[in-house]
């Protein structure tokens, strides 16, 4: 009987351990801002495809993915470190792992630190040094610059520190090329002018815990007509930027039409947002934002490929 009783025990323990390892590892990966990364992976994907006319080495593309995005989580995973105790106090992010001190900053920092010097070794060894390097001062611009001094010195922190977010698409074109061309700087600069109509949206209705975070966000700092007014001027220029690919010929008529209508939907919100403002329209834009942004990727990826598809269905 007490053998039984004893092994009870010890199954009951190990499940208890098992299920606190499990709950560890569950944090470490919110930690890295998964949902984050998956568009960051995303978008560079398709700079290694619209690189090449083909398809990529597989060996560079594989190592890539995979040293870009852990360059990412790291990042990720140092923003939440420096921004814990502003987390903390904001409801959005104050679930966080670090502000509920499910992991500790020893923790949290010997994770990123793994994950960066993981992610510069593949590239370097794997991948070639330009990404290396280019992935390395995209670390730092999100990780330090714009998280320790920019988000909290200037109302314009995401307009300048969107530089790093919109970094992926030439690391991705990078790896398979071992080069930065235009046509990469183009896929930089349409991100770019989309990080500040984006995060702005947020921005509006979640004002409140930036101002009691003491974050100088633009609705904070200029108010919330000011805030859509730009969010309205700067999707004009996305609308612009984005049409830039079908004119220097990078892209064809499919993105074209495609384009047009992501566009037609984003600037009819940011009009609607600037008109009359509500908490449930801003959170509607910002959650369009991210699936036009995912949607204008697919789109370049499909119509640079649809030649290819198009002379093997010739073929069948």
């Amino acid at each position: 009987m007490k053998i039984k009783i004893d092994m009870n025990m010890q199954a009951a323990a190990s499940k208890e351990q098992h299920l606190s390892l499990k709950t560890k590892m569950q944090q470490f990966y919110e930690l890295t801002k998964p949902r984050v990364v998956a568009l960051i992976i995303f978008t560079a994907i398709v700079g290694m495809f619209l690189a090449v006319e083909g398809l990529p080495s597989f060996s560079l593309f594989f190592w890539g993915t995979l040293g870009i995005g852990m360059a990412s989580a790291a990042g990720a995973a140092i923003n939440q470190l420096f921004d814990a105790d502003a987390d903390s106090v904001m409801k959005r992010t104050r679930l966080r792992p670090l502000p509920t001190g499910q992991l500790t900053t020893t923790q949290a920092m010997g994770f990123a630190l793994l994950l960066a010097t993981a992610a510069m070794l593949i590239l370097i060894l794997k991948v070639n040094t330009l990404t290396a390097i280019l992935t390395f001062i995209s670390l730092i611009g999100y990780a330090v610059i714009y998280t320790v001094y920019l988000k909290h010195a200037t109302p314009q922190n995401i307009v300048i520190g969107g530089a790093a977010g919109a970094a992926p698409p030439v690391l991705g074109w990078a790896a398979v090329t071992g080069e930065v061309t235009s046509d990469a700087l183009l896929l930089f600069l349409i991100i770019f002018v989309w990080t500040p109509p984006h995060f702005w949206a947020l921005a509006l209705y979640r004002y409140k815990d930036y101002e009691k975070a003491g974050i100088p966000m633009l609705p904070v700092t200029h108010g919330q007509k000011f805030t859509r007014l730009n969010i309205l001027l700067y999707t004009l220029l996305l609308c612009a930027v984005s049409i830039m690919p079908f004119a220097v010929q990078m892209s064809g008529w499919l993105y074209l039409v495609g384009v047009i209508a992501l566009n037609a939907v984003f600037l009819y919100y940011a009009i609607k947002l600037y008109r009359r403002y509500n908490d449930l329209l801003a959170r509607k834009t910002f959650v369009y934002s991210i699936q036009y942004l995912a949607m204008l990727f697919a789109l370049m990826l499909v119509d640079h490929y649809s030649p290819l598809l198009g002379r093997w269905l010739e073929t069948l």
